[in-house]
This record gives C-alpha cells, structure tokens and sequence, in this order.
C-alpha cells in the first residue's frame, strides 16, 4: 500500500533527518542505465521491473531505492506501463530518489496511454507533461534508428533497395488478397505492406472491434475514419481504401520510414512525435516489430511526396548541412 503524499513527505524528512548530510533537497538522482547488450525479450522486461519492486519495497533484498529507480528506467524505457507508474511514484514523492516533477509527469502519462487506471489518476492531476521526455521512455539505444533520408521527389520506387516481398499470409483470403493487389498501387503502396499491417490489425476479421473502438479490416477508429472521408467504416471496401489512405499520409508524413509510420499507425503520429521514435508502449513496440519480420525487414518504402509535409520532428535526426 502506498504511503499518503503528506505522511511519506514526514516520514522521509524524520529519516533525512537520522542520517548526516541527507536531506529531501540532496537525494540521489539515479543515471540513466546504459545500452543494453543484444536482443531484450519481455521476460527480461518483467523482470528488471520485479527486481525494481523487490529493492524499492525490500522484499527479500536489502532496500535500494536508486538500484530500483534504475531497473525501473530499463522496464519503462521497453515499455512495461507498471515500471512506468511505479517509477514516476517515486519521483513524485522523493521516495529514496531525488523528487522531479516533470519527469514524473511524462511517466504517469505514458503509463496512462497504456491504459493503466491508477496512471490515469495521477495523469490527470498532474496536467499535461512539459518539455522533452526523460530518457527512461526515450528508445532504447538497442532499437533501429530512424532512416532519414532524402528520397526523390515523388517518392519514386527504387529509391531505396528493399528486400523481395513475402507471400501473401496463409490466412489471407483470396478476394482480399486480390482486392488489395488492385487497389494498393492507386495508394502508391506495396499490396504486401497493406497485408502485413492488415493481418496484425485484425487477422482479416472485417467484424473485428478493439476495446479501444477501431474498427474493420483496418481497424480504423472513427476520427481517422472521418480524416480520410470514410462514410461506412464497417464497410469493408471503404476501410480497406480509408487504411490505405492513412498509411499513405503516414509514409509521407515519415519520409518512408516504415518504423516510425507503422508506430504512428497504431499510436497515433503525435505520440511518435512525442518520444521521438516508437512510442513507449509494450503493444506498439510488438505491433512494429511484428510486422516488420512479416515483410522480410523491410524498413523503408516509398513514398508521396506530395501528400503532405514531412514532420518537422525528422529534423532532429537529419545530420547537420556541412559548411561550405
């Protein structure tokens, strides 16, 4: 059970007060953890945040409150919403670690955006999160990095060497598969792409609704539906077209990275814009990786130019001009 914010704030400055030196205005601020070493799996996950509580609560372990911080920071950086809330609760209340607001603020919201209830509360006491998140929900190091790239004008194909494109997936059935083959290109898009997100989407369940109230083939939500003139989202000609629709703009909105499109796909281009590469969120890390093992690693795609600026956020990846 956690502590009521007064009595904690009492009770730290008693122990503050027993030890020479310590004070809530000197506590210690825990570093960043450093690059992982190889692929991390979600067991790992699970575990570095087990480890966090077990030192935060000293089950077991001598209590380590900055240890804890730290395997909270490794946990919320790939995405596990409960490091996330528990590590923004130390921070909000100088639990062992030095109190910061603003990074607790961010931490609470992207625990939130994962649905978790008690993140939600404390979200929305907090007031929107300011200024750039912390490191603890930047991308980890370990992830592909953003391809920024000056495509052609008109994204012509070809600008990028792309791997062979895979089957269509077993489960596909041939009319959609057949409708997709002819309708993508009017979308400038590779039917495999549209199949590949389709499949995870909704695994060509046309019924298919999340809680979350995306809907169809597609899984539109009726926001986006509206954006691209959608009139019957659970028609499934009309959510396969509004799909494409909105996977054309991402790609052009990207510059062809299909990374940060497919993030933005399933969270929404603000949140990849917001943490500056795949959002901290356990469902779309999987989502992106998912699909981009099912097109063979492709990373990049083609792209309309035309459609739509490109996001201002892809500056902060490009290189700086050389001076002449």
């Amino acid at each position: 059970m956690r502590f009521a914010p007064v009595l904690l704030a009492l009770l730290m400055g008693s122990a503050c007060a027993q030890m020479p030196g310590l004070s809530l205005e000197n506590l210690p601020r825990p570093s960043t953890p450093p690059p992982e070493r190889g692929p991390v799996v979600p067991a790992q996950v699970e575990r570095w945040r087990q480890e966090g509580e077990a030192l935060e609560h000293g089950d077991g372990v001598p209590r380590d409150p900055v240890a804890a911080a730290q395997l909270y920071c490794r946990a919320a950086r790939y995405g596990d919403p409960v490091a996330q809330y528990n590590l923004a609760w130390m921070l909000v209340h100088a639990r062992g670690i030095a109190r910061d607001d603003a990074q607790a603020a961010h931490l609470f919201n992207a625990a939130a955006e994962q649905g978790l209830e008690q993140a939600k509360n404390m979200a929305a006491s907090m007031g929107e999160p300011r200024g750039a998140p912390p490191e603890c929900l930047r991308p980890p190091d370990t992830d592909p990095q953003p391809i920024v790239v000056a495509a052609p004008k008109g994204g012509k194909p070809g600008a990028w060497a792309l791997p062979p494109p895979p089957p269509p997936p077993k489960n596909a059935p041939e009319t959609i598969v057949n409708f997709v083959k002819l309708v993508a290109p009017d979308y400038k898009l590779a039917p495999h792409l549209v199949l590949a997100v389709m499949a995870t989407e909704s695994n060509f369940d046309p019924l298919a609704a999340s809680p979350k109230g995306a809907q169809g083939l597609m899984q539109l939500i009726p926001d986006t539906a509206a954006r691209f003139k959608v009139g019957r989202i659970t028609d499934p000609v009309q959510n396969i077209r509004g799909g494409m629709a909105y996977l054309r703009w991402l790609l052009a909105y990207f510059e062809g990275d299909l990374t940060l499109a497919l993030a933005a796909y399933n969270a929404g281009e603000r949140a990849v814009e917001r943490y500056r590469g795949v959002p901290p969120y356990a469902e779309t890390r999987l989502y992106v990786r998912r699909i981009i093992a099912s097109i063979n690693g492709q990373r990049s795609h083609p792209y309309d130019a035309s459609v739509t600026p490109p996001s201002p956020v892809l500056d902060l990846w490009r290189p700086p001009p050389r001076r002449p």
